[in-house]
This record gives structure tokens, C-alpha cells and sequence, in this order.
């Protein structure tokens, strides 16, 4: 599948804030809790509660949120397919990043376990 430069800048513009409502409702559809929700993201980002309702508040583009971030060094870990995209293979980082966090949120409602879906040795 083709990424187009298009669909980078879409996925840089897209706030977080526009998305974390459908997490939400994703993970407890699935029953798991917003706190599970905040661990992933805070595994993923370093962000805490606290700077993830700031990042909400103000309707940060992704491209904000994950400039703020300090990627976990151990995202690199995850793989597989996600809205039909190989996410190891996409090139743009950013665009890469936001589907890194797509995967772990998908990860969290299929019922895996934090440990696997934290990448824990």
C-alpha cells in the first residue's frame, strides 16, 4: 500500500484531541479502563495525565504531540498491520509514530496483556 505525502500531512494536522475520544471508547467497548488507556500512551509518549488532558485541552495536532514526546526507545518493537499499513515499514516517522500509538490502543482492546503490549523484556 502507497503512502502519499498527502496522507502524512492529514496524519500531522489530525488532532490528538479528535482521536482520543474513539480510544477511549475503543479500549472500554472492550472493557479494559482509561487508566490502562493513559499506561500505554504514557509507555509510548512519557507523557503523564496531566500533560495528556493539557495535550486534549489544546487541541494539539499530532505533529505537536509527538515533537512534545519522548518516544519510548523500545517503539521500534512494534509490528504488524494497522488500518492496512505494515507499521515497521512506513517511512515517514511521524506518520509512523501515530501509528505506533493505533497499534498499541488496538493491542489494549484485543485484550493483550500490558506487558506484551509495553514491549516488556
Amino acid at each position: 500500500m502507497n503512502i502519499t505525502p498527502e496522507h502524512h500531512d492529514r496524519m500531522a494536522k489530525m488532532t490528538f484531541a479528535s482521536v482520543y475520544p474513539h480510544y477511549l471508547a475503543k479500549v472500554e467497548r472492550k472493557g479494559r479502563t482509561k487508566d490502562e488507556l493513559h499506561q500505554v500512551i504514557t509507555w509510548l509518549t512519557s507523557f503523564d495525565d496531566k500533560q495528556i488532558q493539557e495535550l486534549i485541552d489544546e487541541k494539539a495536532s499530532f505533529d505537536t504531540f509527538f515533537r512534545k514526546a519522548i518516544v519510548n526507545p523500545n517503539a521500534h518493537l512494534i509490528k504488524g498491520v494497522i488500518c492496512g499499513y505494515r507499521v515497521e515499514e512506513i517511512e515517514n516517522a511521524l506518520t509512523r509514530q501515530v501509528r505506533y500509538l493505533d497499534k498499541l490502543v488496538d493491542e489494549l482492546a484485543k485484550g493483550k496483556k500490558m506487558e506484551k503490549i509495553l514491549r516488556s523484556a
